[in-house]
């Protein structure tokens, strides 16, 4: 593909992309993906031209885009003006520019979300959010019960120990994790390590009886598994049947004993009836905004709105409630957000009864070298 053709194709991927976002739809990598399975001419380093540029351009948007193409004229005006002599080039390049036309404006997020922002970093906000917009690094987690993070690492020169986590490494950027024999034998699991950090921070023990209410595909869960080396019992809970549904074979693989529970939304606390007043610890890794998460899926930005963030804060809500009845006395609890907006954070501590006080922490990328996570931990009176 000559250089006009890849951004005929950003600027394709780009409109499908921004309906996605509006409408509920799929990830930006996956619409990448569906794009190219039916363009079988395009190599690979035309792919990688096409998904690097496309990434560029949602990183340079803050505010959702009227199509793919106004998206491409204005990140190009204010970031990359080159591009802009591609319009209207031969073969099979996107028509020529027109005055006037519409140009998206660069910006880090919408600004109301900006507004959140500020009030969790105030002037270190422009810092903090271009950092969630980078690139994110490639983090994996050294399996306890299998394997030693020393001798993985004596293994592999190239791999870096991670610090402020007990088992955690970083791999060179474009590995291929699942082509490594480490990975198929179970001794590492993809982990960024604010994920790693917020797991540990419940402190799972050999022999409790350990709730993760929201499981998800599983890579939290998989992180107490070890803390607990396979002694005591651990509950992996979620509404989301495909979600689950990933985690028995990443159990398996792991050597880790896990049940599952599929909860039906509404009556979440009608299946978990037998557990009431019985667990040790409760991890919530809650559904949220994933504005900690900007750096994977930076076209998130563009889902999120004042109405769906006030229908996740309820759901926070309920989940902290229901963790609470499920918990012993003395039994302890973690509130986890991959979010950095305080409405999702300290707002949902606010109003705990039958808590201790709350300790929280907030790990960003450009504090902690991780995903943006809010962590905060109490017990059951």
């Amino acid at each position: 593909m000559i250089p006009a053709a890849r951004l005929q194709a950003a600027i394709e991927i780009l409109d499908q992309v921004i309906t996605a976002a509006r409408d509920g739809g799929a990830a930006a990598d996956t619409i990448i993906q569906r794009y190219f399975s039916t363009r079988r001419y395009a190599g690979s380093k035309d792919r990688r031209a096409v998904r690097d540029l496309v990434f560029a351009v949602i990183r340079s948007l803050g505010e959702r885009p009227v199509s793919g193409r106004a998206a491409v004229i204005g990140h190009a005006r204010a970031h990359d003006p080159e591009l802009l002599a591609l319009f209207g080039a031969s073969g099979h390049a996107p028509p020529a520019l027109v005055h006037g036309e519409p140009a998206a404006t660069p910006g880090l997020a919408p600004s109301w979300l900006e507004r959140m922002l500020i009030d969790r970093f105030g002037d270190d906000a422009e810092r903090q959010v271009t950092a969630l917009l980078d690139r994110a690094p490639l983090d994996v987690r050294v399996n306890a019960m299998r394997a030693n993070r020393d001798a993985v690492l004596a293994n592999h020169p190239d791999w870096e120990l991670l610090p402020n986590t007990a088992h955690g490494v970083r791999l060179p950027s474009g590995t291929n994790v699942e082509a490594l024999p480490e990975f198929g034998e179970g001794l590492i699991e993809v982990q960024d390590a604010g994920s790693q950090i917020a797991a540990a921070t419940l402190a799972a023990r050999a022999g409790e009886t350990v709730v993760d209410l929201c499981a998800g595909a599983g890579g939290k869960t998989l992180a107490l598994a070890a803390d607990m080396a396979g002694e005591g019992r651990l509950i992996a809970c979620d509404t989301d049947r495909a979600r689950l549904s990933q985690l028995s074979p990443r159990a398996t693989r792991a050597g880790a004993a896990v049940e599952t529970r599929l909860l039906n939304p509404g009556g979440e606390a009608q299946a978990l009836a037998d557990l009431m007043g019985s667990c040790d610890a409760v991890l919530i890794d809650a559904p949220c905004s994933g504005s900690g998460t900007w750096r994977r899926n930076p076209e998130s930005r563009w889902r999120l709105n004042p109405a769906r963030l006030e229908r996740l804060v309820a759901t926070q809500a309920m989940l902290i409630e229901l963790a609470t009845l499920l918990l012993k006395p003395g039994g302890r609890i973690v509130y986890i957000v991959c979010s950095l907006l305080p409405a999702e954070g300290e707002a949902q501590l606010a109003a705990t009864p039958n808590l201790g006080p709350w300790q929280s922490r907030v790990l960003t990328p450009a504090d902690d070298g991780c995903d943006g996570f809010f962590i905060a931990q109490s017990s059951r009176l």
